[in-house]
């Protein structure tokens, strides 16, 4: 028995961000990103075992007062090594992400449920499937580029090192 398909209320549509990431497209919604930028200022991420433990968790960025853990896209969608030149840094969060590159924004109509077939990590890190000048393409899921157990892995390991420092 399929899965029932989310019915679009009429006329209703969502802007969405096109990126790409190790030649591969995907969408973010457009109201999940605060800001796209360039990777100026980004600094490698070096905090002992972390950094080994959450290895998606390349560089940190500090802007507007506040520090965002940058997560290379290639490596938390399990694809070869790319060529990240764009952030998008993400609203209501301290992630940002490490991109290829970013297209366009669009609107989407449908967003199509996952086929059974997504039975692992992307059942996670996606949405839905959207369908963009006939190409299908994954909705990410923003909050799975650094997931509740990774964030508090983050967290722990710099109250220790804050801890360490006023020692």
């Amino acid at each position: 028995m399929r899965e029932p398909r989310p019915r679009p209320r009429p006329g209703s549509h969502e802007g969405v961000i096109l990126f790409k990431v190790g030649g591969f497209d995907f969408a973010i919604a457009a109201g999940a990103v605060k800001e796209i930028r360039s990777m100026d200022g980004l600094r490698e991420f070096a905090l002992g075992g972390i950094a080994a433990r959450v290895d998606k968790l390349r560089y940190t960025l500090e802007r507007g007062g506040a520090t965002y853990f940058v997560v290379d896209a290639a490596r938390h969608f399990q694809l070869p090594a790319s060529s990240p030149s764009r952030v998008l840094i993400l609203s209501n969060s301290s992630t940002a992400v490490l991109v290829d590159s970013t297209d366009r924004m669009t609107d989407i109509s449908v967003l199509h449920a996952l086929p059974r077939a997504f039975t692992g990590d992307e059942r996670s890190w996606y949405r839905g499937l959207a369908v963009v000048n006939g190409e299908v393409v994954p909705v990410v899921n923003p909050v799975a580029f650094l997931n509740k157990s990774e964030q508090e892995i983050v967290r722990q390991g710099l109250e220790r090192l804050q801890g360490v420092a006023t020692v």
